[in-house]
């Protein structure tokens, strides 16, 4: 298994951790919201704590599809295309943006691992460039290819 493959499959192993710590980060917030029964503008402590679950549990299925869109690149070992890839890309921004809240919020611990996902993704959205030549395609000629054999190229005439 070649280097970006398993970089790939990393990062989508890591993404699928990161997902199920979000979901469960945001099940114990609403938790901790409807334990103590505190209202914030007027709202209501069960309508808080069941955004909570919502919003970690859309924030965890994002992160589950970007895994596995890194897992299928991994497996075919072709790079993703169109959608998939500015899914990527979106992924790598927002871990970008969280890595440089959290090393206020939360810490150096979590900026780094915010900064390790980051390195993956974007790690493997470069090894996997759309412009790459695909095995089964057509060979290109460039500018130094050899003639075709069995046939002669005629000379060039002069002006």
């Amino acid at each position: 298994m070649g280097l970006r493959r398993s970089v790939a499959a990393a990062a989508a192993l890591i993404l699928v951790v990161e997902a199920v710590g979000i979901v469960l980060l945001n099940i114990f917030l609403s938790m901790v919201v409807d334990a103590q029964q505190m209202s914030m503008a007027h709202l209501e402590p069960r309508s808080m704590s069941l955004s909570a679950v919502v919003a970690g549990g859309l924030f965890g299925g994002y992160l589950l599809l970007c895994a596995v869109v890194l897992a299928r690149t991994a497996i075919r070992d072709k790079a993703p295309v169109g959608l998939l890839r500015i899914i990527l890309i979106s992924a790598a921004v927002v871990h970008g943006m969280l890595g440089a809240a959290s090393v206020g919020l939360v810490g150096w611990v979590a900026f780094l691992f915010m900064m390790l996902v980051l390195g993956l993704i974007v790690w493997s959205l470069l090894s996997y460039s759309p412009e790459e030549p695909s095995a089964e395609g057509t060979s290109q000629q460039g500018t130094d290819a050899p003639p075709p054999s069995g046939g002669s190229q005629p000379e060039p005439s002069a002006p």
